[in-house]
């Protein structure tokens, strides 16, 4: 069987695996064919996958060639073009938002898994991408709070007088947020941490957080353990909470999203106006409409003496450990459906195999996918 690497788009940085990986599939009796220069950003030549063991060929090749293709972004257009009936896509789909893409993929009867899908299990925790590039992000978000506020993280004893530590307020506590509060409490800030669900509380302590809550908060078993749409009433006690606390800090850092939908307004204009100058807000949710009201994807906002940062692909900033996260889940992944004689092993029965599964022989097999595509 063979595995074709492809190159990333220009704004992405990181690569699906790294050369350190080539050994891992060899064991696995694949072949990894490489396209040109799909590792340059992340710090790893050709040559250093051919001495790996892989071979290096163009973007054509590298399709025409393979039984399963894998990258990180969505496929493109042209790559799109180039797939055959049957052959296999591992990618990040994002297909509660990508409609179209899994339509085509659906009527072009390609195999396709989205690794943003895989459920969040216990025995999916090696393969689990979304907390491995949200650790990165979480990480990346506080040093860049801290690069761009205008005074200390720690507090200072010094001989002009004592500095007061910053105060950081971190909303959401998942992986992202958890992370955050970890790195900024390793860099001396005061931390406070919102999240709808109160299950996180003893996490968000353990790590030297004050947990802030809003009683009342709905939780649903079947969202996986993420956050889900709330009541109006909650909404607006959440709101002043937030507020009254947003106030009196010098960094945000907001997590908080619901898969398939725009993220929550937690900071509205009126509490970063409420803020003092000087003060940092990173959103972590900008990509699917941001945690703040006045954030913007991909762009610095200066509002009023307060720097908004809309970022949601700070694993790019990181391609170096946030590729080699990526690739240890993929390949714990396809050891799922890769036979011990290195073929194709479609186990439909397995709930990782069949959850992360989003087209298969001209058929959507992901349920939920199938429900918002129907509708």
């Amino acid at each position: 069987m063979k595995i074709g690497l492809l190159k990333e788009p220009e704004n992405e940085h990181r690569v699906a695996l790294l050369p350190e990986a080539v050994d891992m599939l060899v064991k696995l009796n694949v072949e990894l064919i490489v396209e040109e220069g799909a590792g340059e950003k992340s710090f790893s030549s050709d040559a250093d996958y051919k001495e790996a063991g892989a071979s290096i060929q163009s973007k054509q090749e590298v399709i025409k060639n393979s039984d399963l293709l894998l990258k990180i972004s969505p496929p493109s257009e042209e790559e799109q073009k180039m797939f055959t009936k049957g052959q296999v896509v591992v990618a990040v789909l994002n297909p509660l938002v990508n409609t179209n893409l899994i339509k085509d993929m659906e009527n072009s009867k390609l195999t396709t898994f989205s690794l943003d899908t895989i459920p969040r299990i216990t025995r999916a925790q090696s393969m689990d991408i979304l907390s491995s590039m949200a650790t990165v992000a979480g990480y990346k978000a506080v040093l860049e709070a801290a690069n761009q506020l205008p005074g200390f993280f720690p507090m200072f004893m010094t001989a002009a007088g004592t500095i007061k530590p910053s105060k950081i307020l971190i909303l959401g506590a998942g992986v992202a947020g958890l992370q955050a509060i970890a790195t900024a409490r390793r860099l001396g800030g005061v931390v406070e941490a919102f999240d709808v669900r109160p299950a996180v509380k003893e996490e968000v302590e353990s790590l030297g957080g004050k947990f802030i809550e809003v009683e009342g908060a709905r939780h649903e078993e079947s969202a996986g353990g993420y956050a889900v749409e709330q009541t109006e009433d909650y909404k607006q006690r959440q709101q002043q909470l937030v507020h009254d606390h947003a106030a009196k800090s010098d960094v945000i850092i907001t997590t908080a999203q619901i898969p398939g939908k725009r993220a929550p307004v937690l900071v509205k204009r009126e509490t970063v106006e409420a803020m003092k100058p000087g003060s940092v807000i990173v959103d972590l949710a900008a990509s699917t409409g941001g945690n703040c009201e006045l954030t913007q994807n991909d762009e610095t906002v200066y509002h009023k003496g307060i720097r908004i940062i809309g970022n949601s692909n700070y694993p790019s900033q990181m391609p170096l450990d946030a590729s080699r996260m990526f690739g240890k889940n993929v390949i714990n992944f396809l050891k799922l459906i890769i036979s011990e004689e290195g073929k194709m092993n479609l186990d439909f029965e397995d709930e990782i195999v069949k959850g992360t599964c989003i087209t298969h022989d001209g058929n959507i097999i992901n349920e939920r996918i199938k429900e918002i595509i129907n509708q």
